[in-house]
């Protein structure tokens, strides 16, 4: 069996998370965020979103290339590099508290938005299905990164993450896993339904309403006073005019189904999980609560497991302190970061 990590201390982030919120990043908001992102009051939402850019990434099935968009660090290294990977219909804001924390640690850190979600430049409309947003990520890899990457990814970015590794190895060092949403068979019968049945569900996720109560499901407690904030966050890209059309491409076009490539990881995989997780199947999280061999760590041989008490399906909104404490942990083993970083480590 994998093993659990449970106990790790934590009495060295108090300064270390006030000193990276304590950063305030120069400029203005970038002016292809939606008006929206005003209203939203979270400090660091905005800070982190100032840094938000458009870079360009060239795919077959589209003329020019697309303007993508990503959080940069700001200081490229030889060694490796950590990209951020954010869950179903979000964005590279998914990452506001643990982005900071692991650029203050010294790792290099990207934050991607996954084609067809974010705040890319979509007029043009490529094709939003699974293959291109394997080839889109790769490209903006080979073209901007440049070099083999730890890649986390959190709820379907796991998937993602596990899609893009069974088909680059050879670019990815190593896997973390938040809130693993891997197990899914794809979108199924949506395939096959009318058009206007899917754009009618997706216009469905702009709803105010079920956005709030999806949020507040997938934390263990919400910050008081928080939540409207919070669904304002996660709602922000859809106010973007391809989204639409670019979520429901996704959804009939299969969606994610990584079931047959799980087996197929050979890399180090960090799983971390909620304990009180209320977003994946309930069998699937009782099953990862409970003593007996855990079928995602079954299923990647290289692996350990770490439950996060207090928590739900978002650690890396909820813990971000914790979460960036068992990444640099993992990541200080095998020479995968600096000597700079590995010294930094020895605070955990």
């Amino acid at each position: 069996m994998p093993p659990l990590l449970t106990s790790m201390s934590t009495s060295y982030w108090p300064p270390l998370l006030a000193r990276a919120r304590a950063r305030v990043s120069a400029g203005e908001l970038p002016p292809f965020l939606p008006k929206e992102v005003e209203r939203i009051k979270d400090r660091e939402l905005v800070e982190l979103a100032k840094r938000i850019e458009r870079v360009p990434v060239k795919i077959d099935s589209v003329k020019s290339p697309i303007m993508s968009s990503c959080i940069k660090p700001v200081c490229q290294s030889s060694n490796g590099a950590v990209v951020l990977l954010h869950g179903f219909d979000s964005s590279c804001l998914e990452w506001r508290y643990t982005y900071p924390l692991l650029e203050e640690a010294g790792v290099e850190t990207w934050a991607v938005d996954i084609l067809g979600w974010g705040f890319s430049n979509l007029e043009t409309l490529p094709p939003c299905d699974v293959s291109t947003k394997r080839e889109h990520l790769y490209q903006l890899w080979k073209s901007h990164i440049k070099k083999p990457v730890v890649l986390v990814g959190a709820s379907l970015g796991a998937a993602v993450a596990i899609d893009f590794a069974a088909k680059y190895p050879e670019a990815v060092s190593k896997l973390v896993f938040i809130g693993a949403c891997v197990y899914a068979k794809g979108t199924g019968n949506m395939t096959k339904l009318p058009k206007f049945i899917p754009y009618a569900g997706v216009n469905v996720l702009k709803i105010l309403p079920l956005r709030m109560y999806a949020t507040k499901l997938a934390f263990y407690k919400v910050p008081k006073g928080s939540l409207l904030d919070f669904t304002r966050v996660g709602q922000l890209h859809c106010h973007l005019p391809w989204w639409e059309d670019a979520t429901v491409c996704f959804m009939t076009n299969g969606g994610y189904n990584v079931v047959n490539l799980i087996k197929q990881v050979k890399h180090k995989t960090l799983i971390i999980w909620g304990e009180d997780d209320r977003i994946i199947n309930k069998e699937f999280a009782t099953e990862l609560s409970g003593n007996n061999m855990q079928k995602l760590c079954k299923d990647i041989q290289d692996s350990e497991l770490c439950l996060v008490p207090n928590c739900g399906h978002i650690p890396h909104v909820e813990k971000p302190e914790k979460v960036t404490e068992l990444i640099l942990s993992f990541l200080a083993r095998d020479n995968v970061i600096s000597e700079q970083l590995r010294r930094f480590s020895v605070f955990f």
